[in-house]
Formats: C-alpha cells, structure tokens, sequence
C-alpha cells in the first residue's frame, strides 16, 4: 500500500469513528429530513439539511452501516462546514459538489476526486473503482441532493 493510500485508509477509518455533524438538530424553518437505505449492504443514514436564503446553514445527520457509508457522511459534513463558512454554502455549490462527487465515483477510478474541492472527501476516490461500494459511498450525498430539493 502506497503511503497516499495508507492516509486514505486513516482518514476514512477516522471520519467513520469521529463522526462529524452526527446526531440530528432540531428542525429549522426551512429544513429537509431524508431518510436513504442501501438495500444491498444495509446501509443507513437519515440527513436533516437547513437551507435559509439559497445557503445550506446546517448539515446533520444519523445513520449506521460501513466504514464507508459512514465516513462519507461526515465527510460531506465537513466539507460543507468548511467550504461554507458562517454564512453557509450556496445551494448551487452544493448541488454542483454532489455532481462532481456522483461523476467521480461512477468513473470506475478514471476520475479522481480532488483534495482542494472535496477535502478529506477525496479519500474516498478508490471506492470508484468497486462498484458495490460507490452506493455506500453515495448514501449522504444523495440524502442531501433530495434534501435541497424539500427545503
């Protein structure tokens, strides 16, 4: 295993065990509660967005399942956090990050995902290349992408 590989591997490990934005917050006025399953592996994550003025103010979500389901839930949690700042992400950043991670993923490892677009999320590049792994990988995301629909 290459030394990228071996950080990869601590990265997803860590985000699944320290996992960011986890625990659903109370309802805002204009929020989404979603609910998405992998009916293959039995993955679960349920994900509560806040969207106040076309920004994406909160993130949380619950949920049990793989390192990978759960690692990259927190991941999009801390990208989010990060890239929004205090005022939150533009919801079309949003909708365009969830894009850009759906095309990586389904690139079968063509496509790696970029470490100063998506963080510690670009650890989760090599899941592309097993194809029983990238809906693990994809849960949260789509949870949100509906999410921004509802709110």
């Amino acid at each position: 295993m290459s030394g990228l590989e071996s950080l990869y591997q601590e990265l997803i490990l860590d985000h699944s065990k320290n996992r960011r934005g986890f625990g659903l917050a109370e309802p805002g006025a204009h929020s989404a509660t979603v609910h998405q399953r992998n009916p293959i592996c039995g993955d679960e994550v349920t994900l509560r967005v806040d969207v106040d003025d076309d920004r994406v103010t909160s993130v949380t979500w619950e949920g049990a399942g793989c390192s990978i389901s759960q690692a990259s839930a927190s991941m999009l949690v801390s990208l989010l956090a990060e890239d929004g700042g205090d005022d939150g992400m533009a919801r079309a950043d949003a909708e365009a990050l969830i894009a850009k991670f759906r095309e990586a993923l389904r690139s079968r490892g063509q496509i790696p995902l970029d470490e100063e677009t998506f963080g510690d999320a670009a650890a989760l590049s090599g899941v592309s290349k097993y194809t029983a792994r990238v809906k693990c990988a994809m849960l949260a995301w789509v949870a949100l992408e509906e999410g921004l629909r509802q709110a």
